[in-house]
């Protein structure tokens, strides 16, 4: 079938209305009318070539709800009618000790990532700025009802990115974790942090945002541009995610932690970040970093939401808007996620 999108046509270019080409839905597929699809900063640095050639044309966008239309005859798990979402991958390997241990995301053979990936077929994947999309079943996460549908797109991404560090170092009841960046993946992290019981501080540039940062769940709030931040938070903290992706003084955030404190990152600056062996050392820390997560945990952030109350703050554009919404993006203008109405490319 063929659908209404948005693609970028080269490295660079503005995005612009097109049609692409969906495969015929098969056995274990399921059809997803797209209701909402997330700007994410991924979808910009792939677009503008920051993460090398792509398959031009490109459809962007992973942060994907709708609802199924359309099943495989092998389909057990989603049924015509279903709230859905579609994340960053679309498909894996599922034979590999990764996979079967519930991290696709990092198969050995490559997860197939939701757009300019190659999929399992050969052909070459088209993301969510746009009316539908046919992805393999078990990709597909089952959106509950209690989350808003808008505010429930940028979880597929923003929110497992930051939900995986999270959980996996900890963040808990008389835990201290300190989020650096107040952006579309920060304000997920302090929401996620604060409901899971953890005290939670925002590090961010400035303090022009302080008050999101308080209202969004945050104890504290300390601006790094302060000299004296760094000396008065010195070995505080268990966990800190780094949410940037820009260059940072990754030993100045590393002297934040506490004995056996860990430094995640999981923005993704270009440039290499450079970090000294005694500041790792000195305190037995750990620098990490960490990738979005696999379905199962997918799965579990999206209950966990529903059952807080957590989405994304977002603000809703028509489709037409998508090149500004990126200059925004890049000047840091919105607060916190841009999310497309996929009706407007109907």
């Amino acid at each position: 079938m063929r659908v209404n999108a948005y693609a970028a046509p080269a490295a660079g270019e503005p995005l612009a209305p097109t049609t692409i080409e969906r495969r015929a839905v098969g056995a274990n597929d399921v059809l997803v009318e797209i209701e909402y699809a997330g700007i994410c900063h991924s979808d910009i640095h792939t677009v503008n070539g920051d993460w090398g050639p792509q398959p031009f044309p490109v459809v962007p966008g992973h942060e994907i709800v709708g609802h199924v239309t359309e099943v495989g005859p092998d389909v057990t798990r989603h049924r015509i009618g279903d709230r859905v979402g579609v994340g960053c991958m679309v498909n894996s390997c599922g034979e590999c000790a990764n996979c079967l241990g519930g991290d696709e995301q990092y198969c050995v053979h490559g997860m197939v990532a939701t757009y300019a990936g190659t999929d399992r077929d050969g052909s070459t994947t088209q993301g969510g700025y746009s009316t539908h999309v046919v992805v393999d079943a078990g990709y597909v996460l089952r959106v509950p009802e209690g989350i808003d549908p808008a505010a429930a797109a940028p979880l597929l991404c923003a929110g497992i990115t930051t939900w995986s560090p999270l959980r996996r170092w900890g963040a808990g009841p008389g835990r201290r974790v300190a989020v650096v960046g107040l952006g579309g993946l920060g304000h997920m992290a302090v929401k996620l942090a604060h409901a899971m019981g953890a005290e939670v501080t925002v590090l961010s540039q400035s303090l022009k945002k302080q008050e999101d940062g308080l209202r969004l769940g945050a104890t504290d709030y300390f601006a790094t541009s302060d000299p004296d931040t760094f000396a008065q938070l010195a070995g505080r903290f268990d966990l800190v995610v780094n949410t940037v992706s820009a260059p940072i003084d990754v030993n100045a955030y590393l002297s934040l932690l506490a004995v056996d404190g860990a430094l995640v990152n999981v923005g993704a600056p270009a440039e290499p970040l450079s970090v000294h062996a005694m500041s790792l050392i000195g305190g037995r820390r750990t620098f990490a970093g960490s990738m979005i997560g696999g379905i199962a945990a997918t799965q579990e952030m999206l209950d966990f939401c529903a059952e807080h109350g957590i989405g994304a703050e977002v603000e809703v554009i028509p489709a037409e808007q998508v090149n500004e919404a990126y200059a925004r993006v890049l000047a840091s203008d919105v607060r916190y996620r841009f999310v497309i109405d996929a009706a407007t490319l109907r």
